[in-house]
């Protein structure tokens, strides 16, 4: 059993456990922010210092309002590797997103994983078996151990671009043209505790979480930002034991998360679901 599924069955109730066994087990098993809340600035402009441009991309992309989103997720181990795409978007604004989650053939829920995030916290739907159709399951990001940044099939947008308040290390690659838009690519190092320590607040949460969960503490990133600073492309690589505390190479389990932004300022249908909406698995009655 890998250390995620494993850690979460030890620190959550039966509702909770579900949410996430359904969306991982079956690929991991086998294998064994804050934005602002400003309004877009024109002001903005992409510094000339790798360093300020990186780690200032969450705030100006937070400006814009809200952006589109499509996700990649790929884990992979030395037995097993799988795939996961989503697509959303978040609104800066109002601290919501909205992803849906295509699940991999063998994983133990079919169809879409849909997903809503606040600051701190995820709602899940579709999350497993024993959750009935259409309901939600509500988490705290501090019960689970990743922070939800991988355990749910995506990197949230809010939270892969938090990630970057905490890059040590950024290198200019070069510029290229995406879709006749000029971004300028970088590369480096981030530290995802120091990332959650500038985000702060109930937003920091899952950064914080994912820092003392995966193993390699300098994740590695790829990120394409625009001539204002806004973030369109970033990459992400976590790594963590797929057997509990094991350090040897065939048990580490490879997390590549790509988020891609776009259609900056478009309206976002995200809210949050409705105390009648939100499924809590009852505990067995216990015999007498």
């Amino acid at each position: 059993m890998n250390k995620l599924t494993r850690s979460h069955r030890l620190t959550a109730g039966p509702a909770r456990t579900g949410a996430l066994v359904a969306v991982l087990a079956a690929a991991l098993t086998a294998c064994g922010g804050g934005g602002s809340h400003s309004s877009a600035s024109s002001a903005d402009q992409l510094s000339g210092d790798p360093l300020t441009a990186v780690r200032s991309a969450p705030d100006i992309t937070g400006r814009t309002g809200s952006a589109k989103a499509t996700t990649e997720l790929v884990t992979e181990s030395a037995e097993k590797k799988a795939v996961f795409n989503g697509s959303g978007g978040y609104d800066y604004v109002n601290r919501i997103g909205k992803l849906e989650i295509n699940v991999p053939p063998g994983a133990a829920t079919t169809g879409k994983i849909v997903e809503v995030v606040l600051p701190g916290t995820v709602y899940l739907q579709n999350s497993g078996a024993k959750i009935p159709e259409g309901k939600w399951v509500r988490l705290d990001v501090r019960q689970l151990p990743d922070g939800n940044l991988v355990s749910s099939g995506a990197t949230d947008p809010a939270s892969a671009a938090g990630a970057l308040r905490g890059v040590q290390k950024a290198d200019l690659v070069g510029t290229e043209t995406v879709n006749g838009l000029e971004l300028k690519h970088y590369k480096g190092t981030l530290d995802l505790a120091k990332a959650a320590d500038a985000t702060g607040g109930r937003g920091g949460d899952g950064l914080r979480m994912a820092a003392q969960t995966f193993t390699v503490k300098e994740v590695p990133y790829e990120v394409w930002l625009d001539g204002q600073g806004r973030l369109h492309k970033v990459v992400e690589t976590f790594s963590f034991a797929g057997v509990a505390g094991s350090k040897e190479a065939k048990d580490q389990v490879k997390v590549v998360s790509t988020v891609s932004l776009g259609e900056f300022g478009a309206a976002v249908d995200a809210t949050e679901p409705g105390a009648a909406d939100i499924f809590s698995m009852k505990p067995s009655a216990s015999p007498s």
